[in-house]
C-alpha cells in the first residue's frame, strides 16, 4: 500500500501541458503578431492610438496591460515595442508602473506553469544528483535574492531564462514575485523613457536607439546594482575561504 504522505504523481502528459501551452502560444504569436508588434505598426498607427487612449484612459491602460501580461506570458515577440508603446501613451510615469506590474504578471503565470509542469519534479531529482547541478541549486537557494537580481538587472541574461530558472531549482513565489519586479524596475523605466520621446522620433522619421541600454552613462548604473545585489554571495565565500 503507498504511503498516505507520498504526493501523487501527475500523468508525464499533464506535467507537460502548461509548457506545451505557452510553446504552441509563443508559435501562433511570431506567425501572427510578428507583423504588428513593431516598430512601423506604433509609429502607423500613432495618432489612432493617442486618441483612443484621451477618449478612453482607464479602458486603453487595460487593454495595454492585459495585452503585456499575455505577451510575457506567452513569450510573445514584441515586448520591447510594447514597452515603447507604453512610454509613448502613458509616459515615464505611470508608464513605468503599467509596464513593470504587467511584466511581472505574466512572468509569475510562466514561473507558475514552469512549476506546475515539471518544476518541483526537477528540483527534487537535482537536490538528489551530485556534482555541479546540485552545487548551482544549493548556491542559488542559499542567496535566492542576489542571484534572482542580477539575472533581472543583466540585460545578458533573457527575460524567458530568468523566468523559468528560479521555478526549476524551487525558488518561492514571493521571493520569485519581488525580485522580479525590483529587477526589472530599472531596464523597464530606461525603454519606458525612450518610449516617451517617441513623438519627436516619428515626427523625425527616425528609428529609436533601443541599444541606448548599453550605453556607459545607462549601463554603468545597472551593472552597480547587480554588483550590489552579488556582494553578499561574494562575502560569503570570502568568509568561508
Amino acid at each position: 500500500m503507498a504511503d498516505a504522505t507520498t504526493p501523487t504523481q501527475k500523468p508525464a502528459w499533464l506535467r507537460w501541458l502548461p509548457i506545451a501551452g505557452i510553446a504552441a502560444a509563443a508559435v501562433l504569436g511570431f506567425v501572427f503578431l510578428r507583423d504588428y508588434l513593431t516598430f512601423s505598426a506604433l509609429a502607423e498607427n500613432r495618432e489612432a492610438l493617442i486618441a483612443y487612449r484621451d477618449s478612453n484612459y482607464v479602458l486603453t491602460v487595460a487593454i495595454f496591460m492585459a495585452v503585456y501580461v499575455a505577451a510575457v506570458a506567452f513569450s510573445l515577440p514584441g515586448a520591447a515595442i510594447l514597452t515603447l508603446a507604453g512610454g509613448f501613451l502613458f509616459g515615464l510615469f505611470p508608464g513605468v508602473i503599467f509596464i513593470v506590474v504587467a511584466a511581472t504578471i505574466g512572468a509569475t503565470l510562466l514561473f507558475l506553469a514552469a512549476k506546475t509542469g515539471f518544476g518541483d519534479r526537477l528540483a527534487a531529482k537535482m537536490d538528489a544528483s551530485e556534482g555541479a547541478v546540485k552545487t548551482l541549486k544549493d548556491g542559488i537557494r542559499e542567496d535566492e535574492t542576489s542571484y534572482l537580481f542580477v539575472m533581472r538587472l543583466v540585460p545578458a541574461v533573457p527575460f524567458f531564462v530568468a523566468n523559468i530558472i528560479p521555478a526549476l531549482v524551487g525558488v518561492s513565489l514571493a521571493k520569485y514575485v519581488v525580485t522580479t519586479f525590483l529587477g526589472i524596475l530599472p531596464g523597464s523605466a530606461v525603454y519606458t523613457w525612450v518610449g516617451a520621446g517617441l513623438g519627436e522620433v516619428f515626427a523625425r522619421g527616425e528609428t529609436p536607439d533601443l541599444g541606448i541600454i548599453f550605453e556607459p552613462h545607462i549601463l554603468g548604473p545597472i551593472v552597480g546594482l547587480a554588483l550590489l545585489a552579488v556582494l553578499p554571495v561574494v562575502v560569503k565565500k570570502l568568509r568561508r575561504a
